[in-house]
């Protein structure tokens, strides 16, 4: 530390302004409460969560949203991971559609108590995202994607409106599209050395209105994994269209993560 920013820390102090346990990383009063990690999927953001957060706080809960680079499943990963590293207390780990291939790598960290799959993959281990939603009709949605030169998709704006949040305003359709994130497409061929869902209880969304992922892959899905399962009516974008059923998903996982 400088001087000057000793000084400056000094005089905090002093004031009162920074306890010394805060500045040295007091966990919050609340440690022993679950912290909710959610974890964005493809064409999204961290952004996508912005109805449930406020109400898993209104609930009691923290909640952080990861920002994916959608490189790779291994950059996923290690951007969740850190946030996860940063917790002081139990996590429980969402993912939304394509997260669900990273919450199910990533949720072996010893933070994580209980995962949420939201319209989400959750491969088998040794298994790619798209594996075990090949048996099951193609959904409507991977017909509009567009692929730069680079190996990475997006969906055009009336894509988003008519296949991805069919069932949200479109004001809202338009910023979703405005902030999607592009996604590598190998992405979804890479393998899953974890599987973190052989050993920690899960929740799955079911979207019974999804054009990108089949209602039925989700279906098949859940039941693989031992999920406790809800199916709710919207587009694979629950958490927009349906966000205080959402939460309250989370919330059952939250609360059976400390019982």
């Amino acid at each position: 530390m400088n001087n000057l920013a000793g000084l400056i820390l000094m005089h905090a102090l002093a004031m009162g302004v920074v306890s010394t346990a805060s500045a040295a990383g007091k966990p919050s009063d609340a440690a022993g409460t679950p912290t909710v990690v959610l974890v964005h999927g493809a064409f999204a953001d961290g952004s996508s969560w912005n109805k449930v957060i406020p109400l898993l706080q209104a609930k009691g809960f923290k909640a952080v949203a990861v920002q994916n680079p959608l490189t790779s499943l291994e950059d996923d990963v290690a951007a969740t991971e850190r946030i996860l590293d940063a917790q002081t207390g139990p996590v429980v780990l969402v993912g939304h559609s394509w997260a669900g291939s990273v919450i199910t790598q990533a949720g072996g960290h010893e933070k994580v108590k209980s995962l949420v799959y939201v319209a989400s993959f959750a491969p088998a281990l040794g298994g790619t995202s798209v594996d075990a939603i090949k048996p099951h009709p193609t959904p409507s949605g991977v017909a509009h994607f567009i692929t730069d030169p680079n190996g990475y998709l997006t969906l055009p704006p009336e894509a988003i409106a008519s296949e991805f949040a069919q069932d949200v305003s479109a004001a809202e359709a338009n910023l979703i599209a405005a902030t999607q994130g592009p996604v590598r497409a190998a992405n979804f061929e890479q393998k899953i050395t974890a599987a973190a869902w052989t050993s920690k209880p899960s929740w799955y969304i079911v979207a019974a209105q999804d054009r990108m992922i089949h209602p039925d892959a989700q279906r098949a899905l859940a039941k693989r994994i031992g999920a406790s399962t809800t199916v709710l009516q919207t587009s694979h974008v629950p958490m927009a269209s349906d966000p205080t059923a959402v939460a309250d998903v989370i919330e059952a996982a939250a609360r059976a993560a400390v019982n």
